[in-house]
């Protein structure tokens, strides 16, 4: 009798367990939380880019930029596991860890980026970007990019076009929040972006801040035109207000150029928030700031019970000195060169793929029915993302039109998995069109 001694099979015991959690799942959990890559898989186990399911099926993960250093990276378990053991408490107390983390930190960012705040996630970390920003400048209205995605706080939500106009969403911005034209340079080729930009800002007035991300991840992956961020950088300054730059998706050497996408301007932004890699799964994020614009809380206390923890630090430095001994900013470029140059050679080759963009392992691909009118092909996309996971990749889609394939994988990836990937892509484009 194979099995569990009842007569099912290994197989049959693998999808009874699989239809508990499910029925588990429906009691449990809002339907508001969807299941990922369109069925769901019953994951048990992650080593470094790779995610197993309990049916003994292995995935190339590439869309989990959480996992920055790869999944449960041993270097990182090992730090967190150790300081686990002597010492785990809040902030208020003085204890070296935090100190030096900052301080690591800071050393990446430009020398006027001195002071950070720990809190526990990427919307947490905008949010209080946007306190700050308000704080300090004694505005209340905000800019943001057409597309973006800041977090599901009520506040972020509302600084959230990819939401607020998504589905469930209200539609319209509030009053206070003043949305700029996505500078697409694919769907909107040959426009004045940072001019429209420019213009939307002065009739806004009065602005506490900018919150852009250095490159648009939910937008669809795109890229920033040449002098885009300068412009608006001081755009958003001579409106009073300051420019945040939100790296929680691109940040940690993502782009294979620099430590931060912003960092590929001549521009220091006022505030830059951090998150998603910046524990490799540990709930944390950051915001840095200037001394200056720090300190404009005045007498009210900034306090985060479970940011900053020593738990947290030492699981943050681990993944730095990952990054840092294993060269994976050096890597992210070399393999974003080759993953864009094969990728550049399906378009040849596939007449669905309209646009290939990105840096370094970020990178999307839209698709689309027909070149001339740009139809996005949102039905097809969907489909190539099931045969994919069918062959044991995991992609997913984004953008407005849902018609982007996103790829953001663990930094660990390698080159085999790479020319892999784009060889179950060529066979997969002729299998879908």
């Amino acid at each position: 009798m194979d099995g569990d001694g009842s007569g099912l099979t290994v197989a049959g015991v693998v999808m009874e367990e699989l239809r508990n959690l499910l029925e588990a799942r429906n009691r449990h959990i809002s339907k508001a939380l969807s299941i990922a890559h369109g069925k769901p898989l019953h994951i048990v186990r992650g080593e470094m880019q790779y995610l197993h399911a309990s049916d003994g099926t292995k995935y190339l993960d590439l869309v989990n930029n959480v996992s920055h250093v790869g999944h449960c990276n041993p270097h990182v378990v090992e730090a967190g596991q150790k300081q686990m053991a002597i010492l785990n408490t809040n902030s208020r107390y003085v204890y070296g860890g935090i100190t030096d983390y900052l301080s690591r930190l800071s050393s990446t960012l430009p020398e006027s980026l001195t002071v950070g705040f720990l809190v526990n996630s990427g919307s947490e970390a905008n949010e209080l970007a946007v306190r700050l920003a308000r704080s300090f400048t004694g505005n209340h209205d905000m800019a943001v990019i057409e597309g973006a995605y800041h977090g599901h706080t009520g506040m972020l939500i509302d600084l959230s076009p990819y939401k607020f106009r998504g589905p469930g969403g209200y539609g319209s911005p509030e009053a206070w929040v003043h949305v700029l034209p996505i500078p697409d340079t694919y769907r909107r080729p040959a426009i004045d972006y940072s001019g429209e930009a420019m213009e939307k800002m002065k009739q806004a007035g009065p602005l506490a801040g900018l919150l852009i991300e250095s490159m648009l991840s939910c937008a669809g992956q795109v890229s920033l035109p040449p002098g885009y961020f300068s412009d608006v950088a001081s755009a958003v300054r001579k409106q009073g207000g300051l420019l945040i730059a939100d790296e929680v998706q691109v940040g940690f050497g993502r782009v294979g150029t620099h430590m931060w996408a912003f960092q590929e301007s001549d521009v220091v932004p006022d505030i830059v928030v951090m998150g998603k890699p910046i524990g490799n799964g540990h709930p944390m994020a950051a915001v840095f700031t200037t001394p200056e614009i720090a300190s404009s809380f005045g007498d009210m206390e900034f306090f985060s019970t479970f940011g900053g923890n020593p738990v947290s630090c030492a699981i943050g430095m681990a993944v730095m000195d990952v990054i840092e001994k294993e060269d994976l900013q050096i890597r992210a470029r070399k393999l974003g060169f080759r993953f864009i140059d094969g990728l550049n050679d399906l378009k040849d080759s596939h007449e669905i793929i309209g646009d290939v963009r990105g840096r370094g392992l970020f990178i999307g691909i839209e698709m689309v029915v027909n070149r001339e009118t740009m139809k996005p092909a949102t039905n097809e996309s969907s489909l190539l993302v099931e045969k994919m996971r069918d062959k044991g990749v995991l992609l997913s889609t984004d953008g407005p039109l849902n018609n982007v394939l996103k790829i953001k994988p663990p930094m660990v990836l390698s080159e085999w998995d790479v020319d892999e990937t784009l060889s179950k892509l060529d066979e997969t484009l002729s299998e879908i069109v």
